[in-house]
C-alpha cells in the first residue's frame, strides 16, 4: 500500500515538475526571444549610427580638397596650355609639383589629373599614362565626361606605377573653363583597406554585418567586398522586392529606416536591416543582423535545461522528500539566471557607448527604478515627485538655458505618448549641460516600449557625452567653409552666404566686388609657386584690413577674390573702389625677391534685374574683364 502511494506520489510529483518545466521553459523562451530581438534592434541602430558619423567625418575633407583643386584658376590656366607643351618636361614637372604638394600636405594615397584634350593621366610622380578609349580599365573616365554634378565617387584599382593596383576610393571633380567647356578631371584617392578595417572593427565588436551599397545595389565597401568586384548586395541575400526598393529609395540623411524580413522561403529565421543614406557619397549604409544564431543558442539552451531537469527528476525518484525543496530552488534560480543573462546583453552593449541609463514609467508619470529615483533626488526632487515635475528640476539644475524648453518638450509624458502612437519608438535630443562645472555637449537617446506584463508605456533614456564629437563636428564645418591658405571663405561658402543675404534682405542695396591680382602668373613664373603663395596670403591680409569683421570676403579662385557688402548709394561705391585700388597697390617682398602688386576690380550692384547670385557674378565678371582690357589697376562698375 505504502509502495503504491509512493509510486503515485512520485508519478504525480514528476508530472507536476514536467508540466511546470514545460510552461516555464516556454515562457522563458518567449521572454528571452523578445528581449534578444529588442537587443538586436538597439545594437544594430547604434552600430549604423556610429559608422555613419565616422564615414561622413572621414569624407568631408577629401571632397572639399577635390573641389578646391577643381576651382583653382591657376590649375585651369596651366591645363589650358597643355597642347603647347606636350613635349616640355618643365610643364610636366609643374603639374607633378602641384599634385605632389597636395599629396604631401594631406597624406592621400593618390592625387591625379586627367586632361580632356589629350586624355593624359598625370599624378604626383609626373605623366603616368594616356587613357585610351575602349580599354575597360578607363571606362570610369569616359563615363564621367557626361556627368554634371560637382563631384562623384568611384571604387577602382589604382593603376599608377608603384600603387600595386590596390583598391582605392577616388573622389573626382571636373574642371571647367569660364565658358563651361570641360578641361579635365582632378581628384584624390583613399585606399580602401582602412575603410574596410573600420567596418570590420564594428562587425567584430557588435556581431553585425555592414555594407555600403550604391543606388543600383552594388556593394562599394564592406569588410570582405569592394566596388571593384561588382557584387550586388541582393545577390547575397534573397530579400523580397519591396525590401530592395525600400532600402534603395531611403534618402533622409541622418535618419534611419529599419525592417524585419526573411530571405526567400527561409522562414525559420528573420534578418533585421537598418539603412541610412550618406549624401556625401551617394551610397546607402546597410547594417544586417540575422536571428539564426540566436535561435540556435536558445534551442541549445532549451536542450541543456531539459537534460538538467531529467537528471533532477531521476534523483527525485530516489529521494523524493529532500529533492522537492531543492528542485524548486534550482528551477527558480535557473529561470532567473537565464532571464538575467539575456537582459544583461543589451545593458553591457549600451554601457560601452553611454554614460547613464535611466527608466521612466510614462503611463504612471513616475520613475521606474531606484537608480532613476536616486538621480532625481540628487538634484533636489522628493522621492515621490512626478516625472514631469522632476524633468523641470533636471532642466533647471543642469541644462543650459537655451536648451531647457526643447529638453522638456521632447521628453515630457504627453510628447512621448504622442510619438509612440505615431509609430516612433526613439527620441533624441542634443544639448549642453553642466554637472557643477563648465557646460559640455550631451546626447540623450530615449527608447519607448510597451510593457507586456501590464501594458504600461516605459521609456529608457541613455545619456552619452558627445562634447568631443560635437566640437570636432563644429571645427570641421568651420574648416569646410574657409580657404586654408588665406582663411577667407571658399567659393562654395561665398556663394551660399551671398544667396542667404539676398534672400534675407531683398530690398537692401548690395555691391558685389570681384578683385583679381594683375599679372599674377608672372610672379609664379619669375620666383616660383612658394613666392606666388606668399603674394596671395599678403593680398588677402591687406584686403581684410579694408573691410569690417562682419563683411563677407571670399577667395573664389587662385588669385581671384570676392567682396559682398551693403552700400548706401552709387557714389559711396565709387569712392570705396578708389580706396581699394590705392590700398592694393604696393610692393611685395618675400624670400629675397620683390614684386609690384596691383589689382583690377569689377563691381555689380543689386537691382530688380540682378537679385540672384548668377546674374550678379556674371555682371561683376564682365566688369572685371573690362578693367583688365582697359589697362588693369582700375575698376569698372555695372549698376
Amino acid at each position: 500500500m505504502k509502495k503504491n502511494i509512493l509510486i503515485r506520489t512520485n508519478f504525480l510529483v514528476c508530472l507536476i515538475i514536467i508540466i511546470g518545466f514545460l510552461m516555464t521553459a516556454f515562457l522563458s523562451y518567449q521572454m528571452n526571444y523578445t528581449a534578444s530581438l529588442d537587443n538586436i534592434e538597439q545594437v544594430s541602430s547604434l552600430t549604423s549610427e556610429g559608422i555613419y558619423y565616422q564615414l561622413t567625418t572621414l569624407f568631408t575633407k577629401p571632397v572639399n580638397i577635390s573641389l578646391t583643386m577643381a576651382n583653382d584658376s591657376l590649375l585651369r590656366s596651366t591645363l589650358a596650355q597643355e597642347l603647347e607643351n606636350l613635349e616640355n618636361p618643365d610643364y610636366i614637372d609643374t603639374l607633378r609639383e602641384y599634385l605632389n604638394s597636395y599629396r604631401l600636405k594631406y597624406n592621400y594615397d593618390s592625387v591625379f589629373l586627367v586632361s580632356t584634350a589629350t586624355h593624359r593621366y598625370y599624378n604626383f610622380e609626373g605623366l603616368d599614362r594616356t587613357l585610351e578609349p575602349g580599354n575597360p580599365e578607363n571606362d570610369w573616365y569616359y563615363d564621367s565626361l557626361s556627368l554634371s554634378q560637382d563631384y562623384w565617387i568611384n571604387v577602382d584599382n589604382d593603376e599608377v606605377a608603384g600603387a600595386d593596383n590596390k583598391i582605392t576610393v577616388f573622389i573626382n571633380c571636373n574642371i571647367y573653363e569660364d565658358n563651361g567647356a570641360l578641361l579635365g578631371t582632378v581628384g584624390v584617392g583613399l585606399q580602401i583597406d582602412s575603410l574596410q578595417a573600420l567596418i570590420q572593427e564594428y562587425e567584430n565588436q557588435y556581431h553585425v554585418e555592414a555594407y555600403l551599397v550604391d543606388q543600383a545595389g552594388l556593394i562599394e565597401i564592406a569588410s570582405h567586398y569592394t566596388g571593384y568586384e561588382k557584387v550586388n548586395f541582393f545577390s547575397l541575400f534573397d530579400y523580397p522586392e519591396e525590401i530592395r526598393q525600400s532600402l534603395l529609395i531611403w534618402n533622409k540623411g541622418e535618419a534611419a529606416d529599419s525592417f524585419w524580413t526573411t530571405q526567400g522561403d527561409k522562414s525559420s529565421s528573420e534578418d533585421y536591416l537598418i539603412t541610412r543614406y550618406i549624401p556625401e557619397l551617394n551610397w546607402h549604409l546597410v547594417v544586417r543582423q540575422d536571428t539564426g544564431k540566436l535561435m540556435t543558442e536558445l534551442q541549445q539552451e532549451m536542450l541543456r535545461s531539459a537534460i538538467i531537469i531529467l537528471l533532477i527528476i531521476l534523483f527525485i525518484l530516489i529521494v523524493i522528500t529532500r529533492v522537492i525543496r531543492t528542485f524548486n530552488r534550482q528551477i527558480i534560480a535557473l529561470t532567473q539566471s537565464v532571464e538575467q543573462e539575456k537582459r544583461s546583453i543589451f545593458k553591457k552593449a549600451t554601457e560601452e557607448l553611454f554614460d547613464d541609463i535611466y527608466e521612466l514609467d510614462i503611463t504612471r508619470n513616475r520613475p521606474a527604478n531606484e537608480a532613476t529615483v536616486q538621480y532625481f533626488m540628487s538634484l533636489g526632487a522628493q522621492a515621490n515627485t512626478p516625472y514631469d515635475e522632476a524633468l523641470k528640476i533636471v532642466a533647471e539644475k543642469q541644462i543650459k538655458e537655451e536648451f531647457r524648453q526643447g529638453y522638456i518638450d521632447t521628453f515630457k509624458p504627453e510628447n512621448v505618448i504622442s510619438a509612440y502612437e505615431a509609430g516612433q519608438d526613439t527620441l533624441k535630443y542634443e544639448f549642453m549641460m553642466s554637472t557643477g562645472g563648465a557646460y559640455f555637449w550631451m546626447r540623450i537617446t530615449a527608447r519607448i516600449l510597451r510593457q507586456k506584463s501590464d501594458g504600461s508605456l516605459h521609456m529608457l533614456t541613455y545619456r552619452q557625452n558627445i562634447d568631443a564629437e560635437k566640437r570636432q563636428e563644429n571645427r570641421l564645418q568651420e574648416l569646410a567653409q574657409l580657404d586654408e591658405m588665406t582663411g577667407l571663405l571658399t567659393k562654395t561658402a561665398t556663394r551660399r552666404h551671398i544667396e542667404h543675404l539676398l534672400k534675407e534682405k531683398p530690398d537692401q542695396l548690395y555691391a558685389f566686388f570681384i578683385l583679381d591680382i594683375d599679372t599674377f602668373k608672372q610672379a609664379n613664373d619669375l620666383y616660383g609657386h612658394a613666392f606666388g603663395d606668399s603674394v596671395i596670403e599678403q593680398f588677402a591680409a591687406v584686403l581684410r584690413t579694408q573691410f569690417r569683421e562682419q563683411d563677407m570676403i571670399g577667395r573664389i579662385g587662385g588669385d581671384e577674390f570676392a567682396v559682398f557688402i551693403p552700400v548706401p548709394d552709387l557714389a559711396w561705391v565709387k569712392t570705396r573702389a578708389q580706396q581699394l585700388l590705392k590700398a592694393l597697390h604696393y610692393t611685395h617682398t618675400a624670400m629675397g625677391n620683390s614684386w609690384g602688386v596691383s589689382a583690377s576690380i569689377g563691381i555689380a550692384l543689386t537691382s530688380r534685374e540682378a537679385q540672384d547670385f548668377e546674374t550678379l557674378y556674371r555682371k561683376a565678371d564682365d566688369a572685371l574683364y573690362m578693367s583688365k582690357k582697359n589697362g588693369r589697376n582700375n575698376y569698372t562698375l555695372k549698376p
